[in-house]
């Protein structure tokens, strides 16, 4: 069905409108025609009313094409305008055209083809203008809302860059604290020790029974508060990267021996068995001697505390390159796997309430994550509730000082160090009963000669 058009023709000349009627009529255009004769009149029709072209006799008695033209645009009345011309006014039409005109048409052309055409063009230009500048609109409107938000992102930006350097600070003055508290109560907690280890020197004195299990007493729990402080306060030191590393030759396997013997105590209290097991060609490695037992020491602890029953081993062996990696397994209690990541965040622990059954700091498996990041390692982590647990820490036999002290982000998780896996820690390693008995029959020595521990 064919658009009815309003057309409005403004001609003071009752002559021209009927020829523009006529012409229009005989194109066969569907319609609805208004006529006027004077500027004025067609200022307040197009007020009102909305039309689809105005057919504009440039000369007319009250004012010009020129002029209304102008009063339309400045009352921002948009309609396409089609000149008619008389003859001889063709520059004029094309300064009407510059004012805002659509089209012109001499009088002396005017027939039902050319009209029907040139109201088509005009029609179809305005249109197009009219999408373009409503495109401009909504594309300066946009612009307007995206600087906006730009400038809301550049303020909120601000806004966390200025939090950010308040939590460093307050993390700075933490670590300082921190610091300075466990540096400050490991003095009166070594008196304390040396204290508790005088009385119980006989020379000194016999105590009796009681008082010697109430010495005894103080003097194992001072221990525990003296690992807690030396804990918090590596803690610290990472943690404001002033923690570097002393690298050293010796001989991992004494390390290895030192550091079970030091905790079998621990797991003859709770009647665990305790294994060792090397595979070391040469046991000579390049590192801080103290740093790599402080790490074994933290996983083995933790291994024998969470375990309530069964065994815990220590297995060292080398890399294809010429990297050391140090295994402990256990069959305790086990880590669930949505777990993974927060144990090795600092003051971080599964159980967080306070009727916790394992105590601790929770610093433990942090400090281990940020040392052996230090030394350029990895942890190898997998898991089974109800199975057991498995550390593995491989390390470079021989660690470069570049890698000796902690960068900024140390303290960071990062998958690239922390490899995790939900998998029974036990599959792939010496749990069948053939490899087993092998276990059990070649693990009677540690590499370098050394008996095995069992415990």
């Amino acid at each position: 069905m064919e658009e009815t058009l309003k057309i409005l023709v403004v001609d003071d000349d009752e002559v021209d409108r009927m020829a523009v009627r006529r012409a229009l009529k005989q194109a066969g255009v569907s319609m609805e025609l208004s006529e006027v004769g004077v500027c004025n009149d067609a200022i307040s029709t197009l007020k009102t009313t909305t039309y689809d072209c105005v057919f504009l006799d440039y000369r007319l008695p009250d004012a010009d094409g020129l002029t209304l033209i102008q009063k339309l645009r400045a009352l921002e009345i948009k309609v396409p305008i089609v000149v008619l011309t008389g003859q001889g006014d063709d520059q004029i039409a094309v300064e009407l055209m510059k004012a805002g005109a659509t089209d012109y048409l001499s009088k002396a052309k005017v027939s039902s083809e050319i009209l029907a055409q040139v109201l088509r063009n005009a029609i179809r230009v305005h249109r197009a203008e009219m999408q373009a500048a409503l495109a401009h609109q909504q594309l300066k409107e946009s612009n307007e809302q995206l600087l906006r938000k730009n400038q809301e992102l550049e303020r909120q930006r601000q806004q966390i860059h200025l939090q950010n350097l308040r939590l460093l600070e307050a993390s700075r003055l933490k670590s300082q604290f921190l610091a300075t508290i466990s540096h400050e109560l490991r003095t009166p907690m070594n008196a304390i020790i040396g204290f508790s280890q005088i009385l119980l020197r006989p020379k000194f004195g016999q105590l009796t029974n009681q008082q010697k299990d109430m010495v005894e007493r103080i003097l194992n729990n001072g221990k525990h508060l003296l690992m807690l402080l030396n804990e918090v306060l590596d803690f610290s030191k990472l943690e404001a990267g002033r923690l570097e590393l002393k690298p050293e030759l010796f001989d991992l396997t004494k390390i290895i021996d030192a550091t079970v013997a030091e905790v079998s105590s621990l797991a003859e209290v709770k009647n665990l068995s305790l294994f060792v097991q090397t595979e070391l060609e040469n046991s000579l490695v390049f590192n801080d001697s103290s740093r790599i037992q402080q790490i074994l020491v933290n996983l083995l602890s933790n291994a024998i505390k969470f375990t309530e029953s069964g065994s815990v081993w220590v297995e060292v062996s080398e890399l294809p390159t010429n990297d050391i990696a140090i295994t402990v397994r256990d069959t305790g209690i086990g880590i669930a796997s949505r777990d993974f990541k927060l144990i090795f965040e600092a003051f971080r622990q599964v159980d967080q309430s306070i009727t916790r059954k394992y105590p601790g700091t929770g610093l433990g498996l942090a400090i281990v994550d940020s040392l052996v990041k230090m030394m350029d390692g990895k942890i190898i982590l997998k898991s089974q509730l109800g199975v057991g647990s498995m550390f593995r820490i491989e390390l470079p036999r021989q660690i470069t000082l570049s890698t000796t002290k902690l960068d900024d982000n140390a303290l960071k998780y990062d998958n690239d160090y922390i490899i995790c896996s939900a998998q029974n820690p036990h599959q792939s390693h010496t749990e069948s009963s053939q490899n087993l008995h092998k276990y059990h029959s070649e693990s009677n020595r540690v590499s370098m000669g050394s008996p095995n521990v069992r415990f």
